[in-house]
Formats: structure tokens, C-alpha cells, sequence
């Protein structure tokens, strides 16, 4: 690490069960900082969306400021600045500690709706940010195993329950393909449910095919992911193989947006 991110303002964060993250800057004194998360606009698009908080110095010598679970932040990624006084500019927070040790069960907490979600995590060029997740409903998968003809993902919904007609469906990127209606075996609570994609059924049509459930025959759709623990960004942390089927392939794999999906080549 060069010595000019040393001297750079940091952070470090601890999340309790909640979903309050606590902030603790390290930065030299100056009058009315605050604390500035910023929702990352998408490419090409301008800021649109800012929270602040206030900045009080702890008994330790470093800044704090407590961003609450209510009100929730809206789905995206939240950087994180420092600004110093009314006139200074922003300047952004290097990452320090994440306590993230009260998120690494979470999936074992049922969640009313709206099911919010705020896991904060390092950048790739040092910075901290949080993803934040805002779903009407959504579907914690669990465990996936993949054999040669099938994959078998167990889940539990959160923000609604499942009733006469529920489904899992796997969706074509894009919509220029017809969907797939896949049978659940849903538990006797009514959130918990299982389901078993064959992979035949999915070759033929190349692409990325994205997993959701329907609670109700006419509810709405629900994602299917891995939000509920610790994990920002799981893409890249849990991979799983690719099956060949005739001439195609066939893989299950987490989104940038830690969503389930499948990939189909060939």
C-alpha cells in the first residue's frame, strides 16, 4: 500500500442483525463533518440519489456516524465519502475493519417485506461501499447440487408465502424465448420449498436463463439468490461446474447481483 492511501480518510463498519452499520472515520479534525453515501448511478447516467449523515467524535479520536436500518436504502451500490466542512469537497473513504460477523447467518431469520438487505464491502481499488438490496419479496437459495442430468436448489421465501399454484420459473435474458415452468415441493410453513431444473430441458436455446419463484398461480415473481449473509459478491466465490449435455452445456451460477441463473452454450 503506498503511503499516500495511508494518509487518506478510512472507515471501518460493524452491521448488526438489523441492518444499522455503525461508522468509525479516521480522519484530521474539522468543523461539521459529515458522512456521505452516494447511490452509484448506472454508466452514462447522472447522481440522483444522496443520504448524509453527521459526524461526532468518539472517545476513541475517530469520527462516528450511524446510518439505522429505517429508513431502508434503495437497491444499489452506495459509496462512501468524507465531507470535511460546507464548503470542503467529498473525498472517498478508503476501507478499513468490516464487522459483518451478525450478517453471516442471516439467512436463518425470516424477513417481512419489504426484505431489505445491506452487506458493506471493499472495492476493488480500496474503497468502501455498500450493497444495498430492496425486493417486494425474494427467494434465499441454499443448497445446489448439480449431477449430470439435473441441478437441485433448495430455498426459503421471505416477504410472502407460498400457496395452490406456486412455481418456480426460469426465464430467458432479453425475453425472446419462452420461459420454463419448473414444480416446487414447498414445506408445510409455506416458505421453505424445493425444486430440480433438468438440464435437457434447458439445451437447445443458448444464453443466460435467470430463476424465479411465483408464490401464488397469479402472484408475482420473486428472484431467486444468495443475499442473506455476509457475501457482497459471490459471482466469483461459488462456482459450480458445467455439465455437458449432448453438444451443449449447462451451469448454475450467481449474478453480479448474487441472483441465481443458469448459462446454457453450445
Amino acid at each position: 500500500m503506498s503511503r499516500d492511501h495511508i494518509s487518506e480518510p478510512r472507515v471501518d463498519c460493524t452491521v448488526d442483525t438489523e441492518g444499522r452499520i455503525d461508522f468509525a472515520v479516521t480522519a484530521p479534525p474539522s468543523e461539521e463533518p459529515r458522512l456521505l453515501l452516494r447511490l452509484r448511478p448506472r454508466k452514462g447516467q447522472p447522481e440522483t440519489t444522496v443520504r448524509q449523515l453527521e459526524l461526532r467524535p468518539g472517545s476513541d479520536g475517530r469520527l462516528g456516524a450511524v446510518l439505522e436500518a429505517s429508513p431502508v436504502l434503495e437497491d444499489g451500490r452506495w459509496d462512501l465519502y468524507l465531507v470535511a466542512g460546507p464548503e470542503a469537497e467529498r473525498q472517498r473513504l478508503r476501507h478499513g475493519y468490516r464487522d459483518l460477523r451478525a450478517l453471516v447467518d442471516g439467512d436463518t431469520r425470516d424477513r417481512t417485506s419489504p426484505v431489505a438487505v445491506r452487506v458493506p464491502y471493499a472495492t476493488t481499488d480500496g474503497f468502501l461501499a455498500v450493497r444495498a438490496w430492496l425486493r417486494t419479496a425474494h427467494a434465499e437459495a441454499g443448497r445446489i447440487e448439480v449431477s449430470d442430468h439435473s441441478t437441485r436448489v433448495t430455498a426459503r421465501l421471505h416477504g410472502a408465502s407460498l400457496a395452490a399454484g406456486a412455481a418456480v420459473v426460469v426465464r430467458p435474458r432479453g425475453g425472446s424465448r419462452a420461459e420454463r415452468t419448473v414444480d416446487l415441493r414447498a414445506e408445510a410453513d409455506g416458505q421453505g420449498f424445493a425444486f430440480e431444473v433438468g438440464h435437457t430441458e434447458m439445451t437447445g436455446e443458448s444464453g443466460m436463463w435467470d430463476v424465479f419463484v411465483r408464490p401464488t398461480a397469479d402472484g408475482a415473481l420473486a428472484r431467486v439468490g444468495r443475499l442473506l449473509d455476509d457475501v457482497a459478491g459471490r459471482k466469483e466465490v461459488c462456482v459450480y461446474p458445467a455439465v455437458t449435455v449432448g453438444a451443449a452445456t449447462v451451469r448454475p451460477y450467481y449474478t453480479v447481483d448474487n441472483d441465481l441463473a443458469f448459462e446454457v452454450g453450445g
